[in-house]
């Protein structure tokens, strides 16, 4: 009798189907990818985030980042877990945190002056405009955003004295100097207004519709015009008791806020009704 043989398996037969490959990891339901990815430390999500677009998706998802961020410093979050930056990416918060801890930073001189001046800069666009002297100067941004143009592509003049704070609406420059005046300046155009403003040096400006509002060392908060004949009226003048570092104008023109030195014992952030 002849021996009887196993029975041999569909794969070993010559004319049997071919095998089918095996399922890639990002085949896995979501959940089971993100159950998996809980295990992985900071550098191995990273390199997951290399292997397809799925995988880089999903690696990025906060809640993977969260117990990472916890423990980082500076990440954004509280020892009870609350987020204080919610509308930045968690994956973001920890690699700049890594930045910080391991020294990681690149120092690049964009712009360079014989003297030491402390400027206000405003990003707009394709330009940042800042303060140099009692000059603001626009430079424009070279290509892919590796730094600035050396040469400044406009000049607004104006003032005797240092520029101490300005504000970039609606293609305007809003400037307060040291020399206390106001400074207006359209920003594709040649029309330029200048006032006295105050006693002493402007130290905040803000620019709504048709109104400026300013504080200064004089400790004063004043409101402006800047309708057709009345330029530079001044419409209300508020005493504060305290020299004026910041000021803001609500967008519907109906109040303003102004902050203080806290010299004093008046509250240093106050509201004023411009209706009253």
């Amino acid at each position: 009798m002849g021996r009887k043989g196993s029975p041999r398996s569909p794969q070993a037969e010559g004319g049997s189907r071919a095998a089918s490959p095996p399922s890639p990891l990002w085949a896995l339901p979501e959940e089971l990818l993100l159950l998996i990815c809980s295990y992985l430390d900071a550098q191995a999500l990273g390199r997951l985030a290399q292997v397809c677009r799925r995988l880089r998706f999903l690696s990025g998802r906060d809640l993977l980042w969260r117990r990472i961020a916890r423990g980082c410093l500076n990440s954004g979050f509280t020892q009870l877990g609350t987020d204080l930056a919610a509308g930045i990416p968690v994956k973001e918060r920890v690699k700049v945190s890594q930045n910080w801890r391991h020294g990681r930073c690149r120092r690049e001189t964009v712009l360079k002056w014989k003297c030491n001046l402390m400027p206000w800069m405003e990003l707009d666009g394709e330009y940042l405009y800042l303060s140099q002297a009692e000059n603001i100067q626009a430079y424009p941004i070279c290509p892919e955003g590796t730094g600035l143009q050396r040469h400044p592509q406009a000049i607004f003049s104006g003032h005797q004295e240092d520029v101490c704070r300005f504000v970039l609406v609606n293609s305007h420059i809003v400037s307060g100097g040291g020399d206390g005046s106001i400074v207006l300046h359209k920003i594709h155009g040649s029309y330029s207004v200048k006032f006295s403003a105050h006693e002493q040096e402007v130290n905040c400006v803000d620019f709504q519709g048709g109104l400026i509002v300013s504080g200064s060392r004089d400790r004063t908060a004043k409101v402006w015009s800047l309708s057709a004949g009345r330029v530079g009226q001044c419409l209300h003048t508020v005493q504060t008791e305290d020299r004026v570092w910041s000021i803001a104008i609500s967008p519907l023109l109906s109040s303003f806020v102004t902050g203080t030195a806290c010299c004093g014992h008046t509250s240093p952030l106050r509201i004023w009704d411009l209706e009253r």
